[in-house]
């Protein structure tokens, strides 16, 4: 078990990019999912220089190193990404913690962090793309199943849940 204790969240750096987006792919890899998803997945997974300008992107330091993050995204209107609808509103579009963080509380202190970041924007709900082999994770945080959406992977669907804040 590691102490988060000291365990610091602030604004992501467009430096960071390359942090994050290890980040993303080592979290996805850790459910072992097929390498033909990944390809599918890379600009999904892929955090960008600009992507952490134009959006509202925090990471979690536990010490000096970048451990977790998370993104928040205004989808301005109903829209089509390939076959997968986002409806309009504020999204959790991002949050990862490096496997060797998992379940020891990281993630719920980004969460705890993105609640506060919310209230600030007067946000009341915040709708989440779940994988779902972290459905528990959500369950335990108070989100709720709103319906199942088309993933990017073909043939697949994935929850989206909605968070109360």
């Amino acid at each position: 078990m590691v102490d988060l204790q000291d365990m610091k969240i602030e604004q992501a750096q467009e430096a960071d990019y390359k942090a994050l987006t290890d980040i993303a792919f080592s979290a996805k890899r850790y459910w072992n999912y097929p390498e033909s998803y990944y390809e599918l997945w890379c600009g999904e997974l892929t955090i960008t220089a600009a992507y952490i300008t134009e959006n509202i992107v925090f990471k979690a330091i536990h010490e000096e190193t970048v451990v977790g993050f998370y993104s928040i995204v205004d989808n301005p209107s109903d829209a089509y990404f390939g076959d997968v609808f986002v409806k309009k509103g504020i999204w959790l579009e991002h949050i990862f913690v490096k496997p060797e963080y998992h379940r020891q509380g990281a993630g719920r202190l980004l969460i705890k962090h993105v609640k506060k970041i919310c209230q600030a924007m007067g946000v009341e709900t915040l709708s989440i793309f779940v994988d779902p082999f972290a459905r528990g994770f959500y369950d335990k945080i108070g989100a709720h199943f709103a319906y199942e959406s088309k993933s990017s992977i073909p043939g697949r669907f994935i929850p989206v849940y909605e968070l109360k804040i």
